[in-house]
């Protein structure tokens, strides 16, 4: 896969291989496999911008602490390498963001590229004439510089899930809602019965796991942070804790987040919060992502929840994150299709 995509008001991609040797000699490798752990990003930047002011403004980016974790995380563990030791397995890794100073540019401008040393990869290259412009751009479009990142990271997972699947669970989801998703391997289904379905993934000391549940739409009071907590604890306590009489909630010790949301041109209701057990002294952060089904109209859910008591939860949390951006609704119910038929 090669791509390239420039920022709003950015010029020509060229410039990433005429303005320093560092860059000429970068070219693709071809079968060479990309290096480094997920959300992790080897920033190259010499030392004195790193110490000062845009290392400082890139930090503020991208380790911004993720929200709704119950330990402090980061958004992306950040590695710093100098242009003269990026070259072998460094130049290798998975996310790449270049950082130079040049002062012989007019203008501020940040080009991306894919698989360029290897593959699956992201790099992105930030220029700028001075400090000033540099810490300005960062400051105007840090979102979009993570977000190029944190997509190439779905994309990879979603690839993943794609190859290496988990049939059972995805034929039980098309069977009870009528909608296709890819769920990576290692899931299990746990519960199936009518509107609803629990699958999970279990480690040695975590566990993944995600509710798909479906209801009557009588109205945008559905969206509501009070109908979806509602609704979610309904569902939850289909999930059984470790004791007798135990079950999955909402946790009221802090109040979740909400926001709509357009992923893959269908707009979700996000909701984002923490999960106890009633009668029991467990609990961790949970996502769900809402939208109405309107070829039923009924209310559609994926909520997805993370326990991992001693260990961090960023990666746990978004690889389920990924999973709804696989989520596809057909444009008519299976009913439909086979009364034409």
């Amino acid at each position: 896969m090669r791509r390239i995509f420039l920022f709003p008001l950015l010029v020509s991609i060229a410039f990433l291989f005429t303005a320093c040797d560092l860059f000429k000699a970068l070219h693709t490798a071809e079968g060479k496999t990309s290096q480094g752990a997920p959300y992790e990003l080897l920033t190259v930047c010499e030392q004195r911008e790193w110490m000062g002011q845009i290392g400082d403004s890139l930090r503020a980016v991208f380790t911004a602490p993720v929200p709704y974790l119950n330990q402090k995380e980061p958004h992306f563990d950040v590695l710093r390498v100098r242009a003269n030791d990026f070259k072998g397995m460094l130049a290798a890794h998975r996310n790449i963001l270049n950082i130079l100073v040049d002062t012989t540019l007019n203008i501020a401008k940040a080009g991306v590229q894919y698989d360029v040393t290897a593959a699956p990869q992201a790099m992105v290259t930030l220029q700028a004439p001075s400090e000033e412009a540099m810490l300005a751009y960062i400051s105007e479009h840090g979102d979009k510089l993570m977000a190029v990142f944190e997509d190439a990271e779905r994309e990879r997972a979603l690839d993943f899930a794609k190859n290496y699947g988990c049939p059972a669970v995805e034929r039980a989801v098309k069977k009870t809602f009528d909608v296709d998703i890819c769920v990576p391997k290692s899931y299990i289904l746990a519960q199936e019965k009518e509107d609803f379905l629990w699958a999970r993934n279990e480690y040695p000391k975590a566990s993944q796991g995600f509710m798909v549940y479906s209801y009557p739409y009588k109205g945008s009071q559905n969206l509501t942070l009070e109908s979806l907590v509602a609704a979610r604890n309904k569902f939850a306590m289909n999930i059984p804790g470790p004791v007798d009489g135990s079950y999955m909630t909402t946790s009221d010790a802090f109040e979740p987040g909400v926001r709509m949301m357009t992923i893959n041109g269908r707009r979700w209701c996000e909701l984002r919060g923490f999960w106890d057990v009633e009668g029991d002294y467990m609990g961790g952060p949970f996502v769900s992502y809402t939208t109405v089904d309107k070829r039923s109209g009924r209310v559609f859910t994926f909520d997805a929840y993370v326990y991992s008591p001693k260990f961090h939860k960023r990666n746990y949390v978004r690889g389920l994150e990924h999973i709804v951006y696989s989520i596809s609704f057909p444009e008519k119910s299976s009913e439909e299709k086979s009364l034409k038929q």
